[in-house]
């Protein structure tokens, strides 16, 4: 048995960055850090170890004497977001799904009965285990940075996965896109794995670009 030892540093963050995916850390306004403490019952040492990750991790940006901000969503960030996942990650799940052994299959089934397990009953919990459940088609292949890379991307999608799945029907979409994708990356069929993945992502950013559109003629 692994037991995993976390931080109260990365509590904090975890907990202050489900915050900004969901939207209860408001945009473009300073972090309030003593009343975040206070609530959260922790000092302010842990506290900005975290902010300054969450800085690293693209979610915050900081301003001399004023302190971190939440970065706001934007159609540039989204562009530049999914062109790197297209770029990444398609080609490293077809390469993992060639190397998988029964327990990555079991890791990936696992996640994707959570992510639907959510998208039934907790949408503010489905960009996390959507999460999830794409690093788990890509962890097999043993490339370790491409993993953080795909990783990181995956945290900095979060928040636009959920703009993108809040119009009706987008979440049946994705279930079926997402089963097509596990039953192929099961079968070990690279090329059907990688075409799949490239229209998901490919898909979800030309919905991201449609609403941000949208927006912006408001």
């Amino acid at each position: 048995m692994t037991i995993v030892v976390r931080t109260l540093a990365e509590r904090i963050f975890e907990v202050i960055r489900e915050r900004i995916v969901e939207g209860k850390l408001p945009e473009r306004e300073p972090v309030r850090q003593d009343a975040l403490a206070a609530e959260l019952g922790v000092s302010k040492i842990p506290l900005r170890e975290a902010l300054a990750r969450l800085e690293h991790e693209g979610l915050l940006t900081s301003q001399a004497n004023r302190g971190w901000f939440v970065r706001p969503m934007s159609a540039d960030q989204a562009e530049e977001i999914y062109l790197l996942r297209l770029a990444i990650e398609p080609a490293a799940v077809a390469f993992a799904c060639q190397h998988i052994t029964d327990a990555d299959k079991v890791a990936a089934l696992d996640a994707f009965k959570l992510l639907d397990a959510a998208a039934n009953d907790d949408l503010n919990a489905v960009a996390v285990r959507n999460r999830e459940f794409h690093v788990a088609l890509v962890r097999p292949g043993g490339r370790l940075l491409t993993t953080q890379l795909v990783e990181r991307l995956e945290v900095l999608a979060e928040r636009y996965v959920l703009a993108h799945l809040a119009p009706a029907g987008r979440g049946d979409r994705a279930h079926l896109e997402h089963q097509a994708l596990l039953d192929a990356w099961l079968a070990g069929q690279s090329d059907a794995v990688q075409a799949l993945l490239t229209q998901h992502i490919a898909s979800t950013l030309d919905d991201l670009r449609a609403h941000f559109a949208a927006s912006h003629t408001q």
